[in-house]
Parts: structure tokens; sequence; C-alpha cells
């Protein structure tokens, strides 16, 4: 079964659907720093670097075992050239 289909089958599920959407924003932040750092051709450790965030953390937010705060994605962004902006929906 290829994971699409899993994830499709499982989403008819009410309370699966309801903790993958709670977990929705946190996943495509990541997403987003990862494809901005994929872009940019730097390390994890060059966005250190930068930023004055130890590799470590930025290697945690990555891989989704990290709950940063707003300062701390401001920092990230900062560190590639960009802003963060929220809103509600």
């Amino acid at each position: 079964m290829k994971f699409r289909d899993f994830l499709n089958e499982e989403l008819s599920n009410d309370e699966f659907r309801k903790e993958y959407d709670a977990l929705a924003p946190k996943y495509a932040i990541i997403e987003q720093i990862i494809k901005e750092r994929s872009l940019q051709s730097i390390t994890q450790k060059e966005l250190a670097k930068r930023t004055g965030i130890r590799q470590s953390n930025i290697s945690r937010l990555e891989n989704g075992n990290y709950n940063p705060s707003i300062e701390f994605l401001q920092k990230v962004a900062a560190g590639l050239g960009k802003k963060i902006y929220i809103e509600l929906r």
C-alpha cells in the first residue's frame, strides 16, 4: 500500500483527521524551512552560524521534535533572509 493511499484511508477516521489537522501548521512551517534551506544550499550548521542557534536545535526542529517559540522561528527566518507572517483564519 502506498503512503498516500494509507493516509487517505486513515483520514476517513474523524479522530485521526482531528489530530492530523492539529499538526498541520507545525509541519507546514518545518517544510518551508527545509525547502528554503535547500534552495539556498546551506547546511543546518551554516544556518546555526547565521542565527546563533545550536545546530542540534535546528535539527530537532526539522525532525518535528521541537516545539519552537515565535522568537525561535523569527531567528530561523532571519537566518534564511525571510520573515515570519502569522494569520488567523
